[in-house]
């Protein structure tokens, strides 16, 4: 398997402070240490539960004792000691309620019962006749009375009754949906969001914390200046931009540059994600809005910092909705605050997103944000920087070269550069050594890169030996080609989800590719499944991910690149496995078209299997040599691999490619680069001028 060789995995964005909650509100959190104990949910729910049981025991435990129909009606015909002084008949619940002259008793299941003497039992609608007969018949008694209930309950049985367990349930329900959008009642109902905002505070991050993007902080440093000294701006009749919008790959600092502002400029710092303005029902996320702009006018001059604002900034009328979803209706009162602010506020929206494409146009309109700021991945001497700064307190060897570490990790973000020096210390941590050394840092590149170590010992010997062959084969192409970069190293150690890996350094960083370039790319891409094909004529599956990426490079070229003579410089889309357009989505082109762009994707890797063929055939005695060293040793650095593809075979130079035979190209060579610029990118120092003898002029 082979390695990127131009750029590295985006780590995560640099991780910022945890802003402490607002007193104000509070969310859903099942309850919070240190809050009295009747604050808390559980409480509620217990003291709930025991008023239930009290309730309970106190409505069963009092009134008339029951018993059965057959001794009721046994007491009503006089049969026994105790006789019945009164009765009452309830018709609607088919009840009888006796008063008694003294206490009654009964034997059940062999033990006595005492029932007192007030009692009642139950009867059948089939059984009415026969218990008010029982009842009228016991009136020759002397003493006794009867009587018989008529339905007639108050209004507040009712309410007990009836409405009493349906306003409980309301009120739970209520509780639980206000606690779970955190204060801010049912459907927004009831006030403002409840939301807990961020406290504001000053941050401590400064313009130096933020190494490897020198153009970015340029680029916001009059932001920095307004707030601190606004008068001078407007003495001249300037605005400072209302928003600031950074974007860039995750990990590059984008976070890290927006405290460094309101650090630099010693303002209130409100930083909120995109997410948290997105809610269950319409207008919570709005009124979010509205009350994080209220509080950060309070404490003007402030920033107010929205992190992946691309999750509630996205194109309206995207959704399925309609445009009246929740996302859409924060966006709309955002756009309006954004918008209502005057010049004088001293408020200034910064944004953060890896997506800018995907955004609103009314975002992004002048009078909003105003300024858009690119944060990259950092160059060479960015990279630098950044390892500088994340390696103070960590002890190394003297032998340590930051500039080294940095020119083997191109592409490699902020957060990746400090993921490679953390790495390197927990390593070195786990040796119980007490310097970080270059072992420890190689290890902790590969890491990042391509994952930990796994053990091989399972492996069969046959399979291991085919990783060799294949890691072998992707070198040796990548050492015949005449635009590829050199192979630093090679390993049939497994990482991660690779058997092995092959390993190839920039020699500097490039922001595009020749034509050449990526054919060369493919052809090393193919080199493994192709000497899999030559020396064991039975290729194995471990060369799926190199086919998907010669595949995906040849797509490139045809509908992004116009590298296709049929075609044309015709942009046909955007190729790749990983764009947002839908498999099922219509072309923008013909079917005629569509199999065009296949049959050349097709052509472009097969030529590039061609090549790696032809390479590995010219130089098998190289390959089985790379191999045996590999066997043994298991891993071959950049010097191994100088001293074994000595002798490599270069592969022929193609034939000039013309993207139309009709215009041929001329034999005028470019114009040469001027010294003075060549000295200034390699970072010679050149000779002053006159000028700057004199005094130099203004930068």
């Amino acid at each position: 398997m082979s390695m990127p060789q131009a750029s590295g995995p985006n780590g995560p964005s640099p991780q910022r402070p945890r802003t402490p909650s607002n007193q104000n509100g509070g969310g859903f959190d099942g309850g919070k240490k240190g809050q009295p104990f009747w604050k808390q949910p559980w409480f509620w729910i217990i003291l709930l539960i025991i008023i239930a049981l009290i309730g309970f025991q106190f409505t069963t435990g009092r009134g008339a004792k029951t018993i059965t129909t057959q001794d009721g009606l046994n007491l009503l015909k006089q049969q026994g000691t105790v006789q019945v002084k009164s009765a009452t008949i309830d018709g609607p619940t088919q009840q009888v309620q006796l008063q008694l002259t003294g206490d009654y008793s009964n034997t059940v299941d062999g033990k006595t019962v005492q029932y007192g003497k007030d009692v009642q039992f139950y009867y059948v609608a089939s059984q009415g006749p026969q218990v008010v007969k029982a009842v009228e018949d016991a009136s020759s008694r002397p003493g006794y009375v009867y009587n018989s209930i008529v339905p007639n309950n108050s209004m507040w049985e009712y309410v007990v009754t009836s409405l009493l367990p349906f306003l409980i349930v309301l009120g739970v329900f209520w509780w639980a949906m206000s606690r779970l959008q955190g204060g801010g009642g049912i459907m927004g109902l009831g006030g403002k969001s409840g939301k807990r905002l961020p406290n504001s505070e000053i941050p401590k991050t400064r313009f130096t914390d933020v190494a490897g993007e020198p153009a970015a902080v340029q680029e916001v440093q009059e932001i920095k200046d307004f707030l601190k000294d606004p008068a001078k701006y407007r003495r001249l009749g300037a605005r400072i931009p209302r928003g600031v919008l950074l974007y860039g790959p995750p990990g590059t600092g984008k976070t890290l540059l927006a405290r460094a502002i309101a650090g630099e400029a010693g303002v209130p710092f409100y930083a909120m994600a995109g997410s948290d303005f997105v809610e269950m029902f319409v207008g919570l996320g709005a009124s979010r809005v509205r009350d994080l702009f209220a509080e950060a006018k309070k404490h003007a001059p402030a920033i107010i910092f929205i992190d992946e604002i691309d999750a509630v900034g996205r194109k309206r009328g995207s959704g399925m909705t309609g445009g009246h979803d929740e996302r859409e209706q924060t966006l709309n009162q955002l756009l309006v605050e954004m918008d209502g602010f005057n010049n004088d506020t001293g408020i200034i929206v910064i944004a953060a997103t890896n997506r800018p494409d995907v955004l609103d146009s009314a975002l992004l309109r002048p009078g909003r944000f105003d300024r858009q700021v690119a944060v990259e991945a950092p160059d060479l001497a960015g990279r630098e920087a950044i390892l500088k700064v994340h390696a103070k307190g960590k002890p190394f060897v003297p032998d340590v070269d930051l500039h080294m570490i940095a020119v083997r990790t191109p592409g490699m973000t902020g957060a990746d550069l400090a993921n490679v020096l953390n790495e390197a210390a927990l390593l070195t941590a786990r040796s119980n050594a007490q310097l970080i050394d270059n072992r420890a840092i190689d290890e902790a590149i590969d890491r990042v890169m391509a994952g930990p170590r796994r053990q091989w010992k399972g492996m069969a010997l046959d399979e291991l030996r085919n990783t060799a062959y294949h890691e072998s084969g992707h070198a040796l192409v990548a050492a015949a080609m005449h635009d590829t970069d050199p192979v630093t190293k090679v390993t049939i150690l497994p990482r991660g989800r690779a058997l092995g890996y092959t390993a190839v350094m920039p020699q500097s960083d490039r922001y595009s590719e020749s034509r050449n370039a990526m054919l060369d790319q493919m052809a090393y891409a193919m080199g493994g499944r192709t000497a899999e094909e030559i020396v064991f004529h039975d290729p194995t599956s471990g060369a799926s991910n190199d086919i998907e990426k010669a595949t995906d490079i040849a797509r490139q070229m045809v509908m992004e690149y116009g590298f296709s003579t049929k075609l044309g410089a015709v942009k046909w889309g955007t190729a790749g496995s990983n764009n947002d357009e839908s498999d099922l989505a219509p072309h923008k082109y013909s079917e005629e078209t569509q199999a065009e762009i296949d049959r050349e994707v097709h052509d472009l890797v097969e030529t590039a299997h061609t090549e790696a063929w032809r390479v590995i055939n010219e130089n098998r005695g190289i390959l089985d040599e790379m191999v045996r060293e590999l066997l043994v040793k298991e891993t071959l650095d950049e010097h191994d691999l100088e001293r074994i593809f000595a002798g490599v075979r270069k592969a022929p130079v193609r034939q000039e490619w013309l993207s139309n035979p009709a215009r041929p190209l001329p034999d005028i060579p470019p114009v040469p680069i001027p010294e003075a610029l060549r000295r200034t990118v390699t970072g010679e120092s050149a000779a002053p001028t006159d000028s700057q003898q004199q005094g130099g002029a203004h930068a």
